[in-house]
């Protein structure tokens, strides 16, 4: 009988643990949401924003159309992937916008930032060493959008989004 306690006793006090272990799990994952949802609104640009929310938009639309066709039908199989294309299509537009509206991936913005940091150093720090002027061309030079203007990214956003709308409008009759 004491042993049946015993045992009893042991699965109840790995049970609280187990619970506390998960308890503190959700607490570290809630944690690094607010942390990570706290650096993105410190960090990112209005416009950045504006292009996520479009994002997340062009994603709930894709879902709901999906969720349509799976409850309801496909009747206008047509109307369906016509839709459906848009979204995806759309999507894969915007991110490429995103991609090359972003300050980090332009060398343009980053090109400015890199002559300032020059002039503003002296002439014998730059001798001495103290500034590696090289790496500083290097980061210049990786960047993959480094002769894109965001006004050029947004006309060709603009350009391909129409020429996509016309051939879905087109696929659909």
């Amino acid at each position: 009988m004491a042993k049946k306690d015993s045992t009893q006793m042991k699965k109840a006090a790995a049970a609280s643990n187990n619970g506390t272990s998960i308890g503190q799990s959700i607490n570290e994952v809630i944690s690094a949401i607010e942390t990570t949802y706290k650096d993105y609104s410190n960090t990112l640009t209005p416009r950045l924003k504006l292009i996520d929310l479009f994002l997340l938009f062009l994603v709930v639309l894709g879902v709901l159309q999906f969720l349509f066709v799976l409850l309801v039908g496909t009747f206008p199989f047509n109307a369906f992937l016509g839709g459906f294309i848009s979204c995806v299509g759309q999507f894969v537009l915007t991110v490429s916008l995103r991609l090359q509206y972003n300050a980090d991936n332009n060398s343009i913005e980053s090109e400015d930032k890199y002559k300032k940091e020059i002039l503003e150093k002296d002439i014998s720090e730059i001798n001495s060493g103290l500034v590696n002027v090289e790496s500083l061309e290097e980061d210049v030079q990786s960047k993959p959008f480094k002769y894109i203007s965001p006004e050029r990214a947004f006309g060709d956003f603009i350009f391909a989004s129409l020429i996509l709308h016309f051939i879905v409008y087109h696929f659909i009759n």
